[in-house]
């Protein structure tokens, strides 16, 4: 396998704190993957000891975005008590959509070992909020939500944990709603959910609630953070272009 340093090599805060006592292991295993294939893996002394690392402070890099959704993918799946092969595959597929097939790989390894701790969701959390800024934080929020949605039936057990992290990390129950409304039916119903705006709003308040939403969706605001994530922004922007426009025509606006 091909390691690129985008997990092992460029975390930042992550690489520190509640997720980097989690995740440390797995991440000295693509470390020893980063040596060479032939070369024989570090002696576990020698991997590093990610947890015991004062936690990092700068930019959300792509790494910690990463491994801040493996966690809580993590937490996700084990919300009903069990973990089965086909919640694997599903990750593993909704991995290699969104990074590509050999991120997809790391990231599994990854989750297999955090599957196997305690999570501190609350301690996890805190440290994605105090250092992950809000449009990063609106995406890890779209990708629990799609990766909920992925075997087409979402639980109850699912959407309260999704509630609950979202709370956690200061997204409003309005920026929720309107993820979640961007993977429910394609009518005007939802599009004004995605909108954040009243049906029974004015047409400017509806328009001032198009250009809000373009703003804060906008994948700009996670351009530093790799192609792979500003795809996934570039598709709630689609949504709420979608959105927009299923409004307007409904409504006759210019």
């Amino acid at each position: 396998m091909s390691y690129s340093k985008w997990i092992a090599g460029g975390l930042g805060w992550a690489f520190g704190g509640p997720i980097g006592g989690l995740v440390g292991f797995a991440v000295g295993a693509l470390v020893d993957g980063m040596r060479g294939g032939d070369a024989p893996p570090a002696p576990d002394h020698e991997r590093p000891r990610v947890h015991q690392q004062r936690e990092r402070t700068g930019a959300t890099t792509q790494g910690d975005l990463a491994l801040s959704l493996v966690v809580l993918t993590a937490a996700l799946m084990k919300v009903d008590g069990r973990v089965t092969r086909a919640e694997l595959d599903l990750a593993r597929a909704f991995f290699r959509k969104h990074f590509g097939e050999p991120q997809a790989q790391q990231l599994l390894l990854v989750l297999r070992e955090v599957l196997k701790q305690h999570i501190d969701l609350h301690g996890v959390c805190d440290q994605v909020r105090r250092h992950m800024p809000h449009a990063a934080r609106l995406q890890l929020i779209h990708y629990l939500v799609g990766l909920a949605h992925a075997d087409g039936a979402v639980s109850r057990a699912e959407v309260d944990l999704i509630r609950r992290i979202a709370h956690l990390l200061n997204v409003s129950d309005k920026d929720l709603e309107s993820i979640s409304a961007m993977f429910g039916r394609s009518d005007l119903g939802h599009a004004y959910r995605i909108l954040e705006v009243d049906p029974a709003a004015s047409d400017d308040d509806v328009k001032k609630a198009y250009r809000r939403m373009a703003m804060k969706h906008h994948p700009d605001k996670v351009g530093t953070m790799g192609e792979e994530v500003q795809r996934a922004a570039a598709e709630k922007f689609k949504k709420v272009q979608e959105a927009w426009e299923r409004i307007r025509s409904a409504r006759g606006l210019a």
